[in-house]
């Protein structure tokens, strides 16, 4: 795995026009089983406004265990988690929340519960649908999935979006592709840093990723390799997967249109 520096991500702000520029890290955790404290450290350094987790602890004391891990990142839980069957999202002090919700998918029998966590948010003048998503391993649920994600977008009522987590599914397979045939990909649009995702040992396959309505422009996006403070030892040790961080510009929203899809 390569830590040759890269350029630096646009920090966040505030435009005098109202529209935002975040950072959103994507993230699997494995449900905080190795090293925390090297997880904490690669959230921190990354400081992002808003982090879409999969494999939060779902079990005993969960939600104490995410807390702290959300302290240790000056970050604050924001929704999702074991009320999600894993997935979760926090976020930063600078996020206006909106409203929050966990939606629990369809149980097919033998195969593990899934689930989104979502929320609307605000960072001055933008409005921000986010969706936090693990799916499935097996190919016919993973796709139904994916529809099903494209419709909860969809009947959020924002014009902006972000989605992303890991798919389990590559690039060329169906579900990814049918989430980038609506969404911006946003490594794709705007490639940044390095591009597969799992291992953090052996780096093959880019399976974990972050999307985009059309209107969001991508600044950047990509795994951190060489952004300051992220270093190749806590990547290795911090989880199974690798994050990916992606700079956004939201435009400031003067009106909610009705839902009319993605």
């Amino acid at each position: 795995m390569s830590t040759s520096p890269t350029r630096t991500l646009p920090n966040s702000r505030t435009e005098a026009d109202g529209s935002a520029v975040i950072r959103v890290l994507s993230y699997n955790i494995r449900s905080m089983r190795d090293d925390t404290d090297a997880l904490a450290r690669v959230i921190a350094a990354c400081e992002p406004d808003l982090v879409l987790v999969q494999e939060a602890p779902r079990f005993f004391r969960w939600r104490k265990k995410l807390a702290r891990l959300a302290r240790a990142s000056d970050l604050v839980i924001l929704s999702g988690g074991g009320t999600a069957a894993g997935p979760a999202l926090l976020c930063s002090l600078r996020a206006t929340v909106e409203r929050t919700e966990d939606v629990l998918l369809p149980l097919t029998p033998g195969l593990h519960r899934r689930g989104f966590a979502t929320a609307v948010v605000r960072f001055g003048g933008a409005r921000l649908g986010v969706l936090s998503c693990h799916l499935s391993l097996q190919s016919e649920e993973r796709y139904a999935q994916g529809g099903m994600l494209l419709d909860r977008l969809a009947g959020m009522g924002v014009r902006h979006a972000v989605a992303g987590g890991d798919l389990n599914d590559r690039p060329d397979g169906r579900t990814f592709r049918r989430l980038a045939e609506n969404l911006q990909d946003c490594w794709a649009t705007a490639p940044w840093g390095g591009e597969h995702t799992s291992t953090p040992t052996n780096p093959h396959q880019r399976i974990d990723a972050l999307f985009a309505t059309p209107g969001v422009q991508i600044l950047g996006c990509g795994v951190p390799l060489g952004h300051p403070g992220v270093t190749e030892q806590d990547l290795k040790t911090a989880t199974d997967h690798l994050p990916v961080l992606a700079a956004l510009r939201v435009p400031a929203t003067n009106s909610v249109p009705s839902p009319s899809g993605v």
